[in-house]
């Protein structure tokens, strides 16, 4: 796919889904500003994006990260193509879980760190698409699990209710905003070999789960290359006939009941 001439900004673009994303963007002609909040996944991703693209260090939950964000891009790229929010997290350190053992931390945090932060980037983007009167384009990351429980082992009834919440929400953007050629869409992957994953990937239990719970290719978790086709499809100022939806790239997660 040609990408050349154009600019994307990745909210948590320097490590597993979102630094993968960012790669392919570039590999295919795009220039890329990744952004994250850890220092050293920075450099690191500054190391294999190279000198055409951009690291950024920041909080996405931040609305000055954003800001600093998009004034960078267009600064350095001329103009910004398109947003992939992908920054979020699980909230189980702070208390998300079971609803009867759920504290008000984990729930606020939970949401805060999954859909506050993406409405923080998603306003901000288009604002800047709405003030220059340019087309343009914004991919969120949701989840199976914000349509499609697992109770066994994937009990974060916040974590569900932000991914949940992000469909709605960009549903509800794509069609207010469709008159500006603004399109937002949604990926929702199933259980991806991340860093924010390591409890289900260390779980014996859990991986034999998945042999039958996303059954394709031999019933493994998701690579984050898994998404590139994907990301590259709605990414494309060639897809621009595409709003509204929302892909899962799940292994067939959601058709699939899971032996436990």
């Amino acid at each position: 796919m040609n990408l050349d001439n154009t600019s994307y900004v990745i909210m948590g673009g320097t490590s597993g889904l979102g630094l993968t994303a960012a790669l392919v963007l570039k590999n295919n002609g795009a220039k890329v500003l990744a952004i994250g909040r850890n220092p050293e996944s920075c450099k690191n991703a500054q190391d294999i994006l190279g000198d055409d693209c951009l690291t950024l260090c920041g909080d996405a939950t931040n609305p000055k990260t954003i800001d600093k964000a998009i004034e960078l891009a267009s600064e350095s790229f001329d103009n910004i193509t398109g947003l992939f929010h992908v920054a979020g997290g699980s909230g189980r350190r702070f208390g998300d879980g079971p609803l009867h053992k759920m504290s008000l931390e984990g729930w606020n945090k939970t949401l805060e760190l999954n859909l506050t932060s993406m409405m923080l980037s998603n306003r901000a983007m288009v604002n800047y698409f709405l003030e220059n009167k340019k087309p343009g384009v914004i991919l969120n990351m949701g989840s199976v699990l914000g349509y499609s429980p697992s109770p066994k082992y994937f009990v974060t009834h916040a974590y569900a209710a932000a991914k949940s919440a992000i469909i709605g929400f960009s549903k509800s953007l794509a069609s207010f905003y469709a008159q500006h050629d603004i399109r937002v869409n949604v990926i929702a992957p199933s259980l991806f070999a991340t860093p924010m994953a390591k409890r289900a990937m260390e779980d014996e239990k859990i991986q034999a789960f998945l042999k039958t719970k996303q059954p394709l290719d031999g019933g493994r978790s998701g690579k984050p290359e898994d998404i590139n086709n994907a990301v590259l499809m709605f990414l494309s100022p060639t897809s621009n006939f595409i709003t509204g939806q929302v892909l899962a790239v799940d292994g067939g997660w959601a058709i699939s009941d899971g032996q436990i």
